[in-house]
């Protein structure tokens, strides 16, 4: 369980590192989206591990990797935003979010399932006469 403090950090580190990915992203790693899903806190508020979702893209662990390159940089714009708001700049790192390419993936499984309709004779009457009776 989080404390509020650590709460309070990660939600500001989540919004202005979602700016930062917004106004400076497309220079640093071009067309992709890239939204912050959630922020993790270490109990010192030392270390906030970041969960991303890549999308506009097909290879998403090229640009994780891109990002880890750049971590310094993105580490000094988040720096240069919450300096006045806490003690230190957490060390960032970055964790690839697949939570909502999972959530794609049972849907799609969830809808090629058929259903049998109730009025549908699942089991045939001719092989189980005892069922036939009990309708």
């Amino acid at each position: 369980m989080e404390s509020v403090r650590q709460q309070k950090v990660a939600r500001l580190i989540q919004k202005e590192l979602a700016d930062i990915f917004l106004k400076e992203g497309r220079a640093l790693f071009g067309n992709v989206f890239i939204s912050i899903t959630t922020v993790r806190m270490s109990p010192d508020l030392g270390v906030a591990k970041n969960y991303l979702s890549i999308m506009l893209t097909e290879n998403k662990a090229a640009v994780l990797k891109q990002i880890q390159v750049e971590t310094k940089v993105i580490r000094k714009h988040l720096g240069e935003r919450i300096k006045k708001q806490v003690r230190i700049i957490p060390e960032i790192i970055f964790y690839l979010d697949d939570n909502v390419d999972y959530a794609n993936h049972m849907n799609d499984v969830i809808s090629k399932i058929t259903i049998p309709k109730k009025d549908d004779n699942i089991v045939d009457p001719e092989q189980y006469p005892k069922l036939k009776d009990k309708d």
